[in-house]
């Protein structure tokens, strides 16, 4: 049977239209957004106007037949697809990672400014520090954390815990991590709509083993769209790293970047800003800087809007070699490992500095190593 994903079930389910209106069930918005595979089992609800819709039982069974027949009789659908009404909406349901002290958001305003570079390098960083991290690659259309890492031919594997199948995030450098990219062909387009990527990013946060963590860092997408205002409403973010290069054209993407994060409908704190590629360095020579994107735009959009500058971080060969190569920088007792344990130290600063405007209740407790 061909693995189980959102975009399959969504799409046998195009093939069930709802009478009254002549309109496939997801076209309708007849689909909730709660799509859950444990393995062959599968389990969703459809949504009607009201309780006595007297079409209720006939478009469950044809849901149910859809699954069967477009995707494979070996899915265990039957009495797993659950009806609710607009009248009726479900539960809110508790904000997961309860056993994770930090949660970070590390943004960009636009593309190609080094963001997964520096959520890699940082989250390596804090594992050296002593840290328990994980790092979950939320970049739906550009994963790269499996390349950095160099586990992009890993399978992932579930197990039980507390009779709840749960995914197991690969562990290297100390870190925990879990990718879109391990669920796609790293060959081919990612060719899912919203409501996709968002599934499955709430199975890789809701549905993995990620056990007790100090810092669990997210690589958002670049830009501003619904997958981030999927993952602030489904997690209670402490703060955003944004990162930028001194250029002109990318500085004024972060500032929508960070506009999006502190508006009234998202507002999470900023932590920091990254000036990233600040300055090009030759290896050799160390202490020569040439400015090839602009100098210090970073620092000036930092004290424009009274955002903390996390660091500047250089342009150095090594960097892109490493990560294309699997293995970190910050992995390195080298002059580019400890530019990145200086961002990782900023970083955790910022974050106490975060907890203690919380109220004595919710203040996360966390002491250096």
């Amino acid at each position: 049977m061909e693995k189980l994903y959102p975009r399959l079930v969504l799409d046998a389910l195009r093939n069930v239209r709802y009478p009254a209106s002549g309109k496939d069930i997801v076209s309708a918005g007849m689909v909730a957004d709660d799509i859950r595979i444990d393995g062959n089992r599968l389990s969703f609800s459809l949504i009607f106007d009201r309780p006595t819709d007297p079409f209720i039982k006939s478009l469950v069974r044809a849901a149910e037949t859809a699954i069967e027949t477009y995707i494979s009789p070996e899915v265990e659908i039957k009495g797993n697809v659950h009806v609710i009404t607009r009248t009726q909406p479900p539960k809110p349901q508790e904000k997961p990672l309860k056993q994770v002290k930090n949660i970070i958001g590390v943004s960009s305003g636009k593309g190609g400014v080094g963001k997964s570079t520096i959520a890699a390098n940082l989250a390596v960083a804090l594992a050296r520090e002593g840290y328990k991290v994980g790092l979950l690659d939320a970049d739906i259309f550009g994963p790269s954390m499996p390349k950095m890492f160099g586990v992009e031919d890993e399978q992932l594997y579930m197990h039980k815990v507390d009779d709840h199948e749960l995914i197991i995030p690969i562990e290297k450098y100390g870190v925990k991590l879990l990718s879109i990219g391990f669920l796609v062909d790293k060959n081919a387009p990612v060719l899912w709509r919203g409501s996709m990527a968002s599934n499955a990013l709430k199975q890789l946060i809701c549905e993995a083993d990620w056990g007790d963590l100090d810092y669990f860092l997210i690589d958002m997408p670049p830009g501003t769209s619904d997958i981030h205002l999927t993952l602030v409403q489904t997690l209670g973010i402490t703060g955003v790293v944004i990162v930028t290069t001194p250029q002109e054209v990318a500085l004024a993407d972060a500032r929508k970047g960070i506009a999006m994060f502190t508006g009234d409908k998202v507002n999470v704190p900023i932590l920091g800003l990254v000036e990233n590629m600040a300055w090009f360095t030759p290896e050799k020579h160390p202490d020569e800087r040439y400015y090839i994107f602009g100098r210090e735009g970073g620092v000036r959009l930092a004290k424009e809007l009274g955002v903390k500058l996390l660091a500047q971080m250089p342009l150095v060969g090594s960097v892109c070699e490493s990560g294309d190569g699997g293995c970190p920088v910050a992995e390195k007792d080298t002059l580019m490992g400890q530019q990145f344990m200086h961002l990782a130290h900023e970083v955790t600063e910022a974050c106490d500095e975060r907890n203690a405007k919380l109220p004595p209740t919710v203040k996360v407790e966390l002491k250096h190593k």
